[in-house]
């Protein structure tokens, strides 16, 4: 069973002048590939805490995915970071090279050849013809903040994380979660394989509640629903998909 953390880097984030789109982007893909994110944490332009919590992911997750801090600027350091806090020596990839020449030609500068430089262990992962091949380095995926670039190179390499998907019923309610909630702490208790949600609606539909269960064993989930449907009543219970 596979899992993730996420963290995302910028100074711009934090300080409001930059909506993260690339943490939701990568939950939802990661999630339909059955790889369960943990962890999401967004972190300063600052190196040591870039290393220290890159290095604590590394550890905790199967996969770590970085975003943001790769450019050609004085604030993009994570790629320096990390090599850092894994003592590993930083090298000019050639491959990179070649990418940043042919899309920059003899306009690339010394800010560009920065962008170049990967610590030592580091693996090149080719996902689109013409583009800067994509950097793994142990189990971390370092990505570019810009969304379009995320998303670019996260779908030239998605099927690699593929593994037991996970699946989900939803049960939608017109109930209040007060009724409700000693049911789901039995379903919970007899079920502990569950992953069990209640989501209140206020206005705009035509429920009160959403119910979601999420496991990785389609036979367990379909008993675990069966069950929390026994203890609810029948009347509350609008519709099971």
């Amino acid at each position: 069973m596979s899992n993730a953390g996420i963290i995302i880097v910028g100074n711009e984030i934090l300080s409001g002048k930059v909506t993260d789109k690339n943490s939701p982007y990568l939950c939802r893909e990661l999630r339909i590939l059955g790889v369960e994110v943990k962890e999401i944490i967004t972190i300063p332009d600052t190196p040591e805490v870039i290393g220290k919590t890159v290095m604590e992911f590394s550890r905790r997750f199967n996969w770590v995915f970085t975003s943001g801090g790769i450019g050609p600027t004085l604030d993009d350091l994570t790629v320096a970071s990390i090599a850092n806090a894994f003592g590993a020596n930083l090298y000019e990839s050639p491959k990179i090279m070649e990418a940043i020449y042919s899309y920059r030609g003899e306009n690339m500068t010394d800010a560009h050849r920065r962008m170049a430089m990967i610590p030592e262990g580091s693996e090149l992962i080719e996902y689109k013809k013409g583009r800067p091949p994509q950097l793994q380095f142990h189990n971390i995926f370092i990505f570019p903040g810009i969304p379009e670039f995320l998303k670019m190179r996260f779908s030239g390499i998605r099927e690699r994380f593929r593994t037991t998907p996970i699946v989900m019923k939803q049960i939608f309610l017109k109930a209040d979660e007060g009724d409700i909630a000693a049911s789901l702490d039995e379903t919970q208790g007899a079920f502990p394989e569950i992953q069990l949600g209640s989501y209140p609606k206020i206005s705009g539909s035509d429920y009160n509640v959403k119910l979601t269960l999420e496991c990785r064993d389609e036979e367990y989930l379909q008993k675990a629903c069966d069950f929390l449907c026994e203890l609810l009543r029948d009347e509350s219970i609008l519709r099971i998909n």
